[in-house]
């Protein structure tokens, strides 16, 4: 099944990180670890954070396997990985579950909390034209003011297939009855963005899903350049998405095995802040694996006695 690919990764740790005396016995020597991630960028960050913390302890740190996330659970439950810092609860729990779920994998922690989701156009068009729902794009006239490529649909940047956010849009346009007025572009998302971007930036409409952390809503901000808009239910507009936890998701053989890498997953928590202002360097060309190295370290530097506190309770733990 192996649909990842591995990511070569520096495993000395750094000497700017100091190593807590409570791990000195390093109760991870000898024990290699095997992380899988997401195929977007964006979630280096938080992974770097916890890989920082296991070397701390003393792992050896293999090559990070990288999957669309159906792939990226099933290996974590079959121990082709060992955790994965990139499962989105309630979005992916139909990749849990279909993995085998909690008889071979645990949601250890949800160390990144109040993740967003939803549909925004931009403020100009949403405000000269009343729009406040994605229904009202079912309006042909409504739906043409996003047309980006002459047929007479709304062109609605979207989510690739593989990641899950993908499910939700199309049962909205399902549901909705949108298929006639929406297209629903996917692809390569941060690609079809960058398009979307300049269309904004040339005066054109646009239509787009995005997410937190990212950092879509840096450069399209909400309130500013663009709105979000719901969906429509008995009279009220909620986003249409869930708000989701960012979960730590480990093999159970692993966690039972390795009782300080499990306290220490159990302990992480990392602000949405954090998240979204490393999401802002990405944007910014600080996307080598270098780069997403230092990032962590700088955020562990900053709030070392935390980082080290968690180390040394981890250590503990064996």
């Amino acid at each position: 099944m192996k649909h990842f690919k591995k990511i070569a990764l520096a495993t000395a740790l750094s000497a700017t990180l100091s190593i807590p005396a409570a791990a000195a016995d390093m109760p991870g020597k000898g024990v290699s670890v095997s992380p899988i991630k997401g195929s977007p960028a964006n979630a280096w960050f938080q992974h770097m954070v916890v890989q920082l913390g296991l070397e701390a302890l003393g792992y050896e740190m293999e090559e990070t396997l990288e999957a669309d996330f159906p792939a990226v659970h099933l290996a974590v439950a079959s121990g082709d990985a060992d955790y994965t810092f990139n499962h989105w609860k309630p979005l992916h729990n139909g990749f849990f579950d279909k993995s085998g779920g909690e008889s071979v994998m645990t949601r250890v922690n949800p160390a990144i909390k109040g993740a967003g989701q939803g549909f925004f156009m931009d403020k100009k068009t949403a405000e000269a034209n009343g729009i406040t729902s994605i229904q009202q794009l079912g309006d042909p006239a409504v739906a043409a003011l996003f047309d980006a490529d002459g047929d007479g649909r709304a062109n609605l940047s979207g989510c690739n297939p593989g990641w899950g956010c993908e499910i939700a849009i199309e049962d909205h346009l399902d549901n909705l009855k949108l298929r006639d007025t929406v297209q629903h572009d996917q692809g390569s998302y941060f690609a079809i963005m960058a398009d979307t971007i300049t269309r904004y930036n040339e005066g054109g409409s646009i239509l787009y899903y995005t997410w937190t952390p990212n950092w879509i809503s840096d450069v399209l901000v909400p309130g500013t350049d663009v709105v979000q808009i719901g969906v429509q239910a008995e009279g009220d507009i909620d986003t249409g998405f869930a708000v989701n936890d960012v979960y730590i998701v480990a093999n159970n053989d692993f966690l039972k095995d390795n009782p300080a890498a499990a306290k220490f997953f159990e302990l992480v928590d990392i602000p949405i802040g954090a998240v979204n202002a490393a999401q802002v360097k990405l944007r910014d060309g600080e996307n080598t694996l270098d780069d997403f190295r230092r990032h962590a370290e700088d955020w562990v530097s900053a709030n070392q006695a935390t980082f080290d506190g968690w180390v040394a309770e981890a250590a503990k733990a064996n």
